[in-house]
């Protein structure tokens, strides 16, 4: 009796033993699942973080960063035009159109200013730029009267010369002082210098050859 007992008992551990390995797989499927999960929230997590700062980069170099306007001669027109060539002088009135070119993506909000003109580095007019702004990507454009005159030229120089070849030579200077506002808080001050030259073809009374640095 003691041997059939101890027969029957037997064949009982091997399906204990199933039932243990059984657990342990299912332990470890469990435990690999997990880990393959962490696995793919951290790399969904520095996924994000390289796409935010990426986008943090992209922000900076583009949106927030202030790039100096630029401020010229576009054109003008004349309304008087007095050209004496043998007795070297002119009195010239001009409607010259200036402007100011602002690609930032907020207003470039300027102070008013004087352009001044000059032939061979000599005053010979100026105009007032009253206070304003230019909008974000955009180019404000401002229509002044402008008086030239040779008044303040003296008789020794290549006036003469310079009237009677058909071109008056002219240069503009000028600097503009302002802030360019980024989100309605950031406000970064910026100055643009003009330094403009210019010629006036006497024959046609056209302004031509504007270059602007």
């Amino acid at each position: 009796m003691a041997d059939k007992e101890q027969q029957q008992a037997y064949p009982l551990a091997p399906a204990n033993g199933y039932a243990r390995s059984d657990a342990e797989a299912g332990m470890a499927d469990s435990e690999e699942l997990r880990r393959q999960k962490r696995k793919k929230l951290l790399l969904y997590i520095a996924a994000f973080v390289v796409f935010q700062t990426a986008v943090i980069v992209l922000f900076s170099l583009t949106v927030m960063k202030v790039k100096t306007p630029k401020f010229r001669v576009r054109s003008a027109t004349f309304v008087a035009f007095d050209v004496q060539p043998t007795n070297p002088s002119f009195a010239l009135n001009m409607n010259a159109q200036f402007g100011v070119k602002n690609t930032n993506f907020g207003p470039y909000k300027y102070d008013s200013n004087t352009v001044y003109f000059y032939y061979n580095d000599i005053q010979v007019g100026s105009a007032v730029i009253p206070k304003s702004k230019a909008n974000f990507l955009s180019t404000k454009k401002i229509n002044v009267a402008v008086d030239l005159t040779s008044a303040n030229i003296s008789s020794n120089t290549s006036l003469a010369s310079d009237l009677n070849s058909g071109t008056l030579p002219l240069t503009s200077k000028s600097r503009l002082s302002g802030k360019v506002e980024l989100m309605l808080i950031f406000k970064k001050k910026k100055s643009v210098d003009m330094n403009c030259t210019m010629d006036v073809n006497i024959s046609t009374r056209e302004l031509q050859n504007v270059k602007c640095k």
